[in-house]
């Protein structure tokens, strides 16, 4: 058995998102949203406010166009999601939540919120805010779906107090 010390980051990363998806899909099947797999809700979770292309979900969930036709199929089929005209091209069509679809992120945002509560009073206030400062730092040489240049400044600011 390996000591606590010696995981790999990456493990470390992982079994908190582990324990915490674990709990997000418990409340989403005592809530009735037990019609969908990981690998569907991996797809679901990329679909924006607006809709969002197949071609950038499956870019996204890292999957093939065709893995990701497939699930956004099934997902259509259980009422998560509708294909809709883009109104930017009309060629293309974007996969858009469904009320279901937001019914669902409700609560599964609920179960989120107060596992980052637990997380917080673990840690204490501090550590859980210098740990959100890390990874949002690791996003930027980690995300390749990057955000917007207004956090640069924000960006800056994190890593000061990181370093200082």
């Amino acid at each position: 058995m390996v000591a606590e010390s010696e995981l790999a980051t990456g493990v470390l990363l992982f079994l908190p998102y582990r324990a915490l998806e674990n709990r997000v899909f418990a409340a989403l099947a005592e809530a009735g949203f037990d019609d969908f797999t990981p690998a569907q809700a991996r797809v679901m979770q990329r679909i924006g406010p607006n809709g969002t292309r197949l071609t950038e979900l499956a870019e996204q969930a890292q999957v093939t166009k065709q893995t990701a036709g497939f699930l956004v199929d099934q997902l259509e089929k259980a009422g998560y999601v509708r294909r809709m005209p883009d109104p930017t091209d009309r060629r293309a069509r974007l996969v858009c939540g469904a009320e279901k679809a937001w019914a669902a992120k409700e609560v599964a945002d609920a179960v989120v919120a107060d596992v980052e509560k637990e997380w917080e009073e673990h840690l204490g206030k501090r550590r859980m805010k210098q740990l959100r400062e890390a990874l949002t730092l690791l996003r930027e040489i980690t995300d390749p779906w990057p955000r917007p240049a207004s956090n640069a400044v924000r960006r800056t600011a994190v890593a000061v107090r990181l370093r200082g």
